[in-house]
């Protein structure tokens, strides 16, 4: 009993100590730092941008229709409705941006959960629990999401935070199962069940925590996935539906008319490629960061 109290008071020790040690590395690597300000600008700007504006994202202006960038009281331009295309793609970048974070935290929760009590259990268990992860893994990721998204609400944001992050978690699962495997043979959790902890408490108390390196580079890196798979949704017409845009139905929009308004693929798609490009830049970084080898 005071071996496990005492590994127990140790734990959150030696995490505090990993923290700081990844801020450290985080805040002298080049690509963190190009990451973190690409990303803090698109979000400043989506949640502060629309409301300096003088036009709503659904607001017609039938007097200025599919005008190019820089021509007018439109700076980036209208599209062929006379909504102005700065407005809306801002609006889009919100909505992504909830849906890929949304998505990637269910993912995460769905993933952790099963994965680690999966790899403490072990035996039978373990093997029944993945065995569903493999059937599920053999079917066509995008017809899943899709039948979610038709079977419970075409274009429904809501569903598509649940359609996207219920069917992203099973990669997680893998990855927490291998962790748990591990850590289930250390010294710590056997004192632990030794003191007489319940297994779910030492599933939250022990295994949980001790993964979160791997748990948080693989969300790190899951949000623009996440984001990625809704604009191709959004582009095949199962995502976002009018009059609300996200980027990927923006740029499908914009696709449409790219002989006549060019600009209309080329701005939210420039967007996209900067947000992504954010996104992957600091979850690169953190996994670099997380590196023991670093």
């Amino acid at each position: 009993m005071i071996e496990a109290d005492t590994v127990r008071a140790g734990a959150p020790v030696r995490v505090a100590l990993s923290e700081s040690r990844l801020w450290g590395r985080l805040r002298h690597r080049r690509s963190a730092q190009l990451g973190a300000a690409i990303l803090i600008a698109i979000v400043a700007a989506a949640l502060l941008g629309p409301l300096s504006s003088p036009f709503g994202y659904d607001q017609l202006d039938w007097r200025h229709i599919a005008v190019p960038p820089f021509t007018g009281a439109h700076w980036l331009g209208s599209d062929r409705l006379g909504r102005d295309l700065a407005v809306r793609m801002l609006y889009g970048a919100r909505l992504s941006l909830a849906i890929g974070f949304t998505a990637t935290a269910v993912s995460v929760v769905i993933g952790v959960a099963w994965g680690a009590a999966a790899g403490f259990a072990g035996g039978r268990t373990d093997a029944v629990m993945m065995r569903i992860v493999d059937g599920l893994n053999s079917l066509p990721y995008l017809l899943l999401v899709i039948a979610l998204t038709t079977l419970f609400g075409r274009g429904n944001p809501y569903v598509l935070f649940a359609g996207i992050g219920a069917v992203g978690w099973i990669t997680m699962a893998r990855i927490v199962r291998g962790q748990a495997l591990s850590l289930a043979r250390r010294s710590f959790i056997e004192a632990a069940v030794a003191g007489g902890a319940s297994a779910p408490r030492i599933v939250a108390r022990h295994i949980i925590p001790n993964l979160a390196g791997p748990v948080v580079v693989y969300a790190a890196l899951t949000v623009p996935q996440m984001i990625l798979f809704e604009s191709f949704l959004s582009f095949l017409g199962l995502g976002i539906q009018e009059p609300l845009a996200s980027l990927g139905s923006l740029i499908r929009d914009g696709a449409a008319q790219m002989g006549s308004a060019p600009w209309l693929l080329a701005v939210p798609a420039s967007l996209l490629a900067l947000l992504l490009l954010g996104l992957n830049l600091l979850g690169d970084a953190l996994r670099d960061a997380l590196d023991p080898r670093g």
